[in-house]
């Protein structure tokens, strides 16, 4: 996303996170942007039962909770490390001074945001209205394509069946049940645990 070194320049920290630590929380107002250098993390909400949905998981690189940035409204989601994280943060005023002075940085981001927001409203019809291994391939081929990987080679899927769940509002013994028809058909791979598309 943004070179780590220009985040830098403009005074960003680097700051590390334990599997489970959360970045921010729900609820809390957005004070600095935030950019993964090695590890995971995932945005999340908890219902009233406590079942959690997970609407994103990032990679290196990436970066995550810019809409409150812009909006000045408070985080609608958790940020929760997947596992040892390093994140750099950059506050607010710092951050639009980058953007300012770097215009084609504004640019990119502008591009990565409408991507994300594309990816939300498909996915918001898919939970709405397909059945469960349409909602499944759907959301591995979304993911395929985030690698960049060549259509005609296949695709390791590094999410667990609980983590598939909570992307696509699916209970895990569904994404089970569903994942086996699913190989049975030929529209996926299983080799031992793991999911090729």
């Amino acid at each position: 996303m943004i070179p780590i070194d220009l985040l830098l320049d403009f005074g960003a920290v680097k700051q590390t996170y334990s599997k489970d630590d959360f970045v921010f929380q729900q609820g809390q107002k957005a004070k600095a942007y935030h950019q993964l250098l090695w590890g995971e993390v995932k945005m999340n909400n908890y219902n009233e039962m406590g079942k959690e949905f997970i609407q994103s998981i990032f990679s290196p690189g990436e970066s995550f909770g810019e809409p409150p940035l812009f909006g000045d409204f408070a985080f609608p989601a958790n940020a929760v490390a997947l596992k040892h994280t390093e994140v750099v943060k950059l506050s607010k005023p710092a951050f639009f001074r980058l953007l300012r002075a770097h215009p084609d940085e504004h640019l990119a981001l502008t591009k990565t945001l409408s991507m994300r927001l594309h990816y939300k409203s498909i996915m918001a019809v898919e939970m709405s209205f397909e059945e469960a291994g349409h909602r499944i391939l759907r959301i591995l081929d979304y993911l395929k394509k985030q690698t960049h990987s060549d259509d005609d080679t296949l695709f390791e899927v590094a999410l667990t069946r609980q983590q598939i769940a909570d992307l696509t509002g699916l209970r895990v013994e569904t994404v089970i049940r569903t994942v086996k028809k699913l190989a049975e058909k030929g529209a996926l791979d299983l080799r031992g645990r793991k999911i090729f598309r």
